[in-house]
């Protein structure tokens, strides 16, 4: 039921378009991006919902105050600390490991802002647990969500990094110029 709402708001309603090739894994991080409005996170769960799966979020502690944050615990959200001295990768990696099935998306540039250096939580993550980095791309321009290329972390972040990167330059986000890629 809740894909076929969702599946309709997302395609018959705002008319975007899904292209989807890779399986539902058990474990997976869900690599998002360009990430350059709230809206974001709309399309995202949206989308993901569309397609039958069901994912967890990363997102700033801000967003959790009350009574926002009970609503965004309930759809998946995990909130950051970025001020506290605990390591969220190795919390991560260890409920990652204890569960049967885990699927948490990540905005790798960390902010809607233009940041060219993006976070590497979400590669050390996968690498260290030994799941795949799933890449969804969300296009603006051409109204459509993609996931059809996932990355097995190899160790080598820089050659890894750049060919995600790479993947990610046919997107354009809600507003291209906060999109910036090395």
């Amino acid at each position: 039921m809740k894909q076929t709402i969702c599946k309709w708001i997302f395609c018959k309603c705002m008319k975007w378009e899904t292209a989807v090739s890779i399986p539902d894994h058990d474990k997976c991080i869900i690599c998002a991006a360009p990430h350059t409005s709230n809206w974001d996170f709309l399309i995202g769960k949206l989308f993901y919902a569309s397609i039958g799966r069901d994912t967890g979020f990363l997102m700033k502690k801000d967003w959790f105050f009350f009574p926002v944050g009970i609503l965004l615990r309930y759809m998946g959200g995990i909130p950051v600390y970025r001020d506290r001295k605990t390591s969220l990768v190795e919390n991560l990696v260890k409920l990652i490991k204890k569960e049967k099935t885990f699927h948490v998306a990540i905005t790798p540039e960390g902010t809607r802002a233009a940041n060219p250096n993006w976070k590497k939580g979400f590669y050390f993550i996968a690498l260290k647990a030994g799941i795949p980095i799933v890449l969804v791309g969300i296009d603006y321009k051409k109204k459509k969500v993609v996931m059809e290329k996932e990355i097995i972390p190899t160790g080598n972040y820089r050659k890894d990094l750049k060919e995600i990167q790479d993947y990610y330059r046919q997107f354009t986000g809600k507003y291209p110029e906060k999109f910036v890629l090395k």
